[in-house]
């Protein structure tokens, strides 16, 4: 899977904590990239309210797999697209590529689950989120 098998980018920058001893971003840094660019795009483009809402979305399973290093100060243009829409989930799917390249450094699979924010029970997707991720489906 290439660059142009993702619809939506969001370009994030690479921190020298990110890097561990062996002079290359961490494993658990490449999930918080796939935390942001999802919600970056649920924000912005779906307007999911994060802090007052009705709906929040929940990960339920999360998996990368890593095809090549980044270390800073790469740059990572992380793209989205949804593999899966459901009643009350999607699956993304998500390519973390070093600023410019066309081969993943790494691709990543991310589950969320949206729900009630009080009883935290499974809902619909509200209209105006789930019209945004089919946007990208």
């Amino acid at each position: 899977m290439d660059r142009s098998a993702f619809p939506h980018f969001h370009a994030i920058s690479t921190r020298w904590k990110d890097n561990d001893v062996y002079g290359h971003v961490n494993n658990v840094e490449y999930y918080s990239f796939f935390d942001t660019v999802i919600n970056e795009f649920l924000i912005r483009t779906g307007g999911l309210d994060i802090h007052r809402g009705p709906v929040i979305g929940l990960c339920v399973e999360s998996q990368c797999t890593f095809k090549a290093s980044l270390a800073f100060p790469d740059p990572v243009d992380a793209g989205l697209r949804v593999a899966k829409l459901g009643n009350s989930s999607v699956t993304y799917e998500i390519g973390l590529f070093r600023g410019g390249s066309a081969e993943p450094a790494a691709l990543g699979r991310f589950v969320h689950v949206f729900v009630d924010r009080e009883n935290r029970r499974p809902v619909p997707l509200p209209d105006e989120l789930r019209a945004a991720l089919e946007g990208i489906a």
